[in-house]
């Protein structure tokens, strides 16, 4: 008897970095990436959010079950972005559990409440460089290499997330900002570079997005909603489903991109 093509064809694997708070980006783009038929290795860093958000009991192991209960296979692990090794030991580490990676999601990032440029200093840049920058450029790196290196000739995937901070000034942000900023020039010489090894590279702008920050400050919550077209802010589903299909074959002839999907604000 002939084989079905989903048995003869595996499961496309994404790794989607800083990815256990339910509320998230993160976390929305693993469940539709997991609906969409991928397998997920997801991680994230507990001290980070613990300090931004406060704690979130269990919040990475109930949400590798709720993939689970998807359909898929799924791993996970706590990882810092800031230190050197990091891109290496999730590569390593993702495919040890799950396999060959197709598809990267550089979600994570460092941020402060607040940064004033009157408070800036060699220690804070430091970490949001690290974080925000390295880290998910080596990780891109060491994801293309190893994509190359198995003879692909298509269907790689690397997707960033930026914040808008090309669109107008954040106040208090300088170092976010500056940081995201070269992510957006990152993502378009580097998909040129890859482009003729099979890899895509794009950049998600989701604008405002209320994972929990924009609920904690009623008055600039009623006031983006003001503003905004739709009559509300994003939510986290929004920024999931394009995501979700730029890392779709559907998404093959899209590279270079920064894509601001911000409802209109």
């Amino acid at each position: 008897m002939r084989s079905s093509a989903s048995e003869e064809l595996p499961r496309p694997l994404a790794i989607v970095t800083g990815a256990s708070r339910q509320r998230g980006i993160g976390a929305a783009v693993c469940r539709q990436l997991a609906r969409d038929g991928f397998d997920l290795f997801f991680t994230w860093w507990g001290a980070h959010d613990r300090d931004l958000y406060g704690a979130e009991q269990a919040g990475a192991a109930e949400l590798r079950a709720e993939l689970e209960a998807l359909g898929v296979r799924c791993a996970c692990a706590e990882a810092d972005l800031g230190q050197p090794g990091a891109a290496t030991q999730i590569m390593d580490a993702a495919e040890v559990a799950l396999g060959p990676i197709t598809a990267l999601v550089n979600n994570a990032a460092h941020d402060d409440t607040s940064a004033p440029f009157d408070q800036l200093s060699a220690a804070v840049l430091d970490r949001y460089y690290a974080v925000n920058m390295r880290g998910p450029m080596l990780l891109s790196v060491e994801f293309a290499r190893r994509f190359m290196g198995r003879a692909m000739t298509s269907g790689g995937r690397i997707i960033n997330l930026t914040s808008g901070q090309g669109v107008g000034p954040m106040p208090g942000k300088l170092p976010y900002v500056a940081t995201k900023g070269a992510i957006e020039a990152f993502t378009v010489t580097l998909a040129a570079e890859l482009a003729s090894h099979g890899i895509t590279v794009n950049a998600v702008d989701p604008g405002p997005t209320d994972t929990g920050w924009l609920s904690a400050d009623p008055d600039l919550l009623r006031s983006l909603t003001q503003q905004a077209p739709f009559g509300r802010v994003g939510q986290p589903e929004d920024a999931a489903r394009l995501v979700a299909f730029l890392a779709s074959p559907g998404a093959a002839w899209i590279t270079g991109q920064i894509i601001h999907s911000r409802g209109g604000l």
